[in-house]
């Protein structure tokens, strides 16, 4: 099985060019640092009404986890949410199992759950 995460952003007025830059960096570096991620892909977004976003492959429920709760992915969050007016998560999986949408939510729940703060701030976006 593979998971492909894909995170699509568009910044809120007056965010500069290097905040930008900043958050796509970070983005980058979880790429670069947590080794659930088998290759990923950081840049702009063409195409639609957003401004940057990533794919983050994956290859199972248990890599996502640690992909998920790892220090480098929450410190993007932390860097990049404040910046962002709107933004989507979606992932495409080549697994045909019916409840694995179920099965990904739970893990977006476990983690928010266990961090409220977290939770809170990517809350307050739409």
């Amino acid at each position: 099985m593979m998971i492909y995460h894909t995170i699509r952003l568009k910044a809120k007025a007056g965010v500069t060019e290097e905040q930008v830059g900043e958050a796509l960096e970070s983005m980058r570096n979880q790429g670069r640092v947590i080794p659930a991620v088998k290759s990923f892909i950081v840049g702009r977004d063409f195409g639609g009404d957003f401004d940057c976003g990533g794919v983050f492959v994956i290859e199972d429920l248990d890599n996502y986890w640690a992909y998920l709760t790892h220090p480098a992915h929450a410190e993007t969050d932390r860097i990049g949410m404040p910046l962002v007016e709107k933004y989507e998560s979606y992932d495409i999986v080549d697994d045909h199992d019916p409840e694995m949408g179920a099965k990904i939510a739970d893990l977006h729940r476990r983690r928010y759950e266990s961090d409220p703060a977290l939770a809170a701030l990517v809350g307050g976006q739409s």
